[in-house]
């Protein structure tokens, strides 16, 4: 039997342009012979739809879609993710779902039984778990058809801490006897999280002997990247076909044939592998929130530089503005790195002077300051005089500003709120800032398209004379170990000073962390690279003890 894996690219509540996009591409599974089409979980609908399932019509419209899709399937069968009302007319009470369509009607339907309610998801909320799980008979063969986190909670993985559910229900299906395996996802990318998904795939194989077919969601949805990255692993536990990663693919794999199709890409989080996630990012935010071209201040510095890079790519060069914004304390190398990347990249670039700005800002301000010494209020004018610059122009002409902190930046709150930190989608948030170089020095290594005196230059913010960033940071190579064993690998202070940090140097980036969670709140969407990002899947109170 061929069965065709489909990765599509769903956007969350767009009914009608899934749809089509399922359709396609079960016409042309089915005319490379396809007798069996999986697509991704919740694809009707795109993943997360989070409160949109509060909504009773957002719900009908998800059914009225999948049975539309079911009755033009009349070749070829379907396994489909949506989801189900568990009562009669219903916004509440639901189950995530996979209906299996076979002649142009629904023949069953499955449900999800672990659902997760760590990091950015949240799916008890809405779900109920199913009560139990069940073989589906298709064209004489026995269908296991499990939902993402369904295939979590096994104990065949050492890789895993700890199992989270009472319920296995890969045991219970295996129990019952199956042929094949089919496992449908919306398991959004991390760093390091494929290697333990190709171990978890491979025990579960290999455990059954059965072959086991995933097909994951592609795409960018809000914060969240998804890779694709499906595949179809053999009984004895070796790939035998396997989709692209972070576009859209249609792969067809025959269940006669068993052989080795080599191993599963990029299991390596390069920096290629973080360079094309941050384009399917950057792409389908944009895309997808209506917007057509983004605006960067360029400072001349690294980060600035990388995020338009990024954008170009992603977008084209011809959708992308930077706007150059000088004070008085903006070094001559930093104003001409700033439109020398312009020039590289192709992007349109303006320069707006800000020393008028803050002379007006201060002037007004000197009788509430006086008798105070200079200090970083007077410093940060500059940096939200910019900020406000860039959301007039935006304001103006309809453009998504793209900010440009780095993750070491964010952790430790070496950022302005309503300054650098303005923007509708944070492109960096999620990299550290030794990481930030390393993707630059990977991008220039065919030619340099960053400026080389970017790179090397001493980073600084540029808002008082000779500024480093050392000034108020431990070296970026000392803080970033710290910045992820706390707030990626969750360990205290004692256990990170155990791997040979000094003791102070811990203790002062902790507390930095813990104190800028009330920036962090009011920062913009950043794209989810880590175990831990920034954002939804982090909920730390902002009032707290030491």
């Amino acid at each position: 039997m061929k069965i065709a894996l489909a990765q599509i690219n769903p956007t969350v509540g767009a009914f009608e342009g899934n749809a089509a996009r399922m359709l396609d591409a079960y016409e042309r599974a089915a005319g490379r012979g396809a007798e069996l089409v999986v697509y991704p979980e919740l694809a009707v609908t795109g993943y997360p739809p989070k409160d949109l399932l509060d909504l009773p019509d957002f719900i009908r419209r998800n059914v009225a879609a999948l049975e539309r899709l079911a009755a033009r399937m009349t070749g070829p069968g379907a396994v489909i993710g949506y989801v189900q009302p568990a009562q009669a007319g219903g916004g509440k009470g639901l189950y995530n779902a996979a209906a299996l369509v076979d002649g142009g009607r629904i023949v069953s339907r499955h449900y999800k039984s672990l659902l997760p309610t760590y990091d950015v998801f949240d799916e008890a909320r809405h779900f109920e778990p199913a009560r139990e799980a069940r073989v589906a008979e298709f064209r004489g063969r026995r269908l296991a058809i499990t939902i993402c986190e369904d295939i979590w909670n096994s104990s065949l993985y050492e890789a895993l801490p700890r199992r989270l559910y009472e319920r296995d229900p890969l045991e219970e299906l295996g129990d019952q006897g199956m042929d094949l395996l089919i496992h449908v996802a919306a398991s959004p990318y991390s760093m390091g999280k494929r290697g333990l998904k190709a171990q978890m795939y491979q025990a579960v194989a290999r455990r059954w002997g059965v072959p086991l077919a995933h097909v994951n969601q592609v795409g960018g949805n809000d914060n969240l990247i998804f890779d694709g990255w499906s595949n179809v692993w053999n009984g004895e536990g070796a790939v035998v076909a396997q989709a692209a990663e972070f576009e859209e693919d249609l792969v067809l794999w025959d269940t006669e044939d068993a052989s080795p199709g080599g191993p599963p890409q990029s299991l390596d989080d390069t920096d290629q592998t973080l360079y094309r996630a941050l384009l399917l990012g950057i792409r389908d935010y944009v895309h997808k929130c209506g917007f057509k071209r983004v605006l960067i201040g360029l400072s001349g510095g690294i980060d600035s530089a990388l995020t338009a890079l990024l954008a170009a790519d992603a977008l084209g060069p011809e959708n992308v503005v930077g706007v150059s914004m000088p004070s008085r304390f903006s070094s001559d190398h930093s104003r001409d790195d700033a439109h020398e990347l312009a020039e590289r990249l192709g992007i349109e670039c303006h320069g707006v002077p800000i020393e008028p700005i803050c002379e007006s800002f201060l002037a007004q301000l000197e009788p509430l300051f006086a008798g105070t010494e200079l200090g970083i209020a007077e410093e940060n004018i500059q940096s939200r005089a910019r900020g406000n610059i860039l959301m007039a122009i935006s304001n103006k002409f309809g453009w998504l500003v793209l900010s440009t902190g780095n993750k070491s930046e964010m952790a430790v709150g070496y950022c302005t709120l309503y300054g650098d930190m303005s923007g509708g989608l944070s492109v960096l948030a999620d990299v550290l800032k030794t990481r930030v170089y390393s993707l630059a020095r990977w991008i220039n290594r065919d030619g340099e398209r960053i400026p080389a005196s970017t790179i090397t230059k001493v980073p600084s913010a540029e808002l008082r004379p000779d500024q480093a960033d050392t000034d108020s940071l431990p070296p970026y190579e000392t803080l970033d170990p710290i910045i992820a064993a706390y707030v990626e690998e969750h360990l205290g202070p004692d256990q990170i000073i155990a791997r040979g940090h000094d003791e102070a140097t811990v203790r002062r980036v902790v507390r930095m962390i813990d104190r800028s969670e009330f920036k962090r709140r009011q920062a913009a969407p950043c794209l989810k690279l880590t175990a831990k990002a920034f954002g939804t899947g982090r909920r730390m109170p902002i009032a707290r003890g030491d």
